[in-house]
């Protein structure tokens, strides 16, 4: 039940306030998704973390080692000098560095290890660089063995020096203004760099559970069926007033309220009559029962629903009032060769078509004979007539009417009741349905008075349960 908000203090204070319920449901319908996902990140986690074990465990170790050279400026005679000199070799080591892939620097130092590998192969091996705003560049060589690798490091190192010591000598001395040094040969790596299997098994883990809570917030983006009541709110502002819970027996049992009336399926039912009193209150308590397309479960729920107001000692009238293809006799179990089309057409009266139906005052009148005109026979005179005299002969009428979107019978029919019920099958009926049924009442004026889920799980993060729209059982 929907009931008037007090006025807040002020506009920005009620701005916040909705907004923070807002910010509530989507983390709630976040949580809920990765809830009902739960196996898929459960699945792309184990399975992201086997990767990373595996590659780990399969990858060949290699080493890492590194050697250090220091560039420098010679003959610097005064402090401004140096400063100019510091600048200079600052500005040159980005150009040693880009020296060291080259086949001036890699071929002697292939020759000087005596290996046989390509210029292009050692070039893959090797990576300089260096410290920012400093004067030392690193060179760092990998390879699988780690005494190789240190040899690799010292041996580019002292190739490099030599390069630049050549092309920077001044013709007139003979000598490079620029002078390298070798301020740390590479030593023999102890442990290899990779794989680093600890590393591997967490990059694993967050790869695999970023990629399923992904895929699940991904599946709810694009499910496009309603859930829950955060759903059906999220398109109309009209109340929840119930929810009933699936009951794989329904079709065995449909009458749940007399014959099974401490399920939980039965006390969903009483729930939604507790919640039906409070609806428009002030008048006269007529509902036409209906949902976007068939097997939604309205004819079931008029005729539960319709017990349970019995029950609490209304008197009550329920109507079949699906002229196309009437189910309220079958279910309630009585003739319905005679009921509301022989009314209407005058050919019997009101009193002399209802049955009464247990021990109740609950009273049935059956859609009788198919008609080959529903929508003009429920939208008549004769129709709005026969309206005002149930409910000045009943606490509560309860039409059980057709699909909405597939024929326009309820929406007429509801226009002249004055109240709608309208049913969602939970988990089956799609958005677009649902907003396609309420359009289609609101095009013809016919007050929504509430909006009952159907066939909620038991089970699982939509599971029907102490809530707004009632009470759930315990499994």
């Amino acid at each position: 039940m929907h009931m008037n908000a007090a006025p807040s203090p002020g506009t920005m204070a009620s701005t916040n306030r909705f907004r923070g319920e807002s910010v509530g449901v989507d983390i709630q319908e976040y949580l809920k998704a990765l809830r009902k996902s739960w196996i898929i990140i459960v699945a792309f986690t184990v399975l992201g973390t086997a990767l990373g074990v595996t590659f780990g465990l399969v990858a060949t170790p290699t080493y890492t080692a590194s050697s250090k050279v220091f560039v420098s400026t010679s003959h610097t005679d005064s402090v401004s000098d140096l400063q100019q000199g510091n600048s200079f070799t600052t500005q040159r080591v980005a150009t040693y560095i880009d020296l060291i892939h080259t086949t001036a620097v890699l071929q002697p130092t292939a020759e000087a290890l005596g290996i046989d590998i390509s210029t292009s192969g050692l070039r893959e091996m090797i990576f300089a660089s260096a410290p920012i705003n400093t004067s030392v560049i690193d060179i760092t060589a990998t390879n699988e063995d780690p005494a190789f690798a240190a040899s690799l490091a010292t041996e580019t190192a002292r190739s490099l020096i030599a390069l630049v010591e050549e092309i920077e000598a001044n013709d007139s001395t003979a000598e490079s203004p620029i002078r390298l040094s070798l301020v740390e040969e590479a030593s023999v790596p102890d442990s290899p760099t990779s794989p680093r299997l600890p590393l591997n098994i967490a990059v694993g883990f967050i790869i695999g559970l970023s990629l399923g809570v992904g895929t699940a917030l991904a599946r709810r983006a694009l499910d496009t069926r309603v859930h829950n009541e955060f759903d059906v709110e999220s398109m109309t502002s009209a109340p929840v007033v119930g929810g009933i819970v699936y009951d794989a027996k329904a079709s065995e049992v449909p009458l749940a309220v007399s014959a099974d009336p401490h399920s939980p399926r039965a006390e969903s039912f009483r729930t939604m009559r507790s919640n039906l009193q409070f609806l428009d209150a002030g008048r006269h308590r007529t509902f036409v029962v209906t949902s976007a397309l068939p097997g939604e479960g309205k004819s079931t729920t008029a005729a539960n629903l319709a017990i349970a107001l019995a029950d609490a000692g209304a008197r009550v009238l329920l109507v079949g009032a699906d002229l196309r293809k009437p189910r309220m006799a079958e279910y309630m179990g009585i003739e319905g060769g005679l009921g509301l089309t022989d009314v209407l057409v005058g050919h019997v009266a009101l009193a002399d078509a209802t049955q009464r139906w247990g021990r109740t005052d609950l009273h049935l009148l059956p859609a009788g004979a198919v008609p080959p005109n529903p929508s003009e026979l429920l939208g008549s005179t004769a129709m709005a007539e026969l309206i005002e005299h149930m409910q000045a002969e009943y606490d509560a009428v309860l039409f059980d009417g057709a699909p909405i979107l597939p024929v326009t019978d309820s929406a007429v029919l509801a226009r002249l009741a004055g109240g709608t019920l309208v049913l969602c099958a939970a988990g089956r009926t799609k958005m677009r349905q649902l907003e396609g049924a309420l359009g289609a009442l609101e095009n013809v004026g016919a007050p929504v008075s509430g909006i009952a889920l159907t066939m909620l799980p038991t089970k699982g993060p939509d599971a029907h349960g102490y809530g707004r729209y009632g009470y759930a059982s315990v499994t």
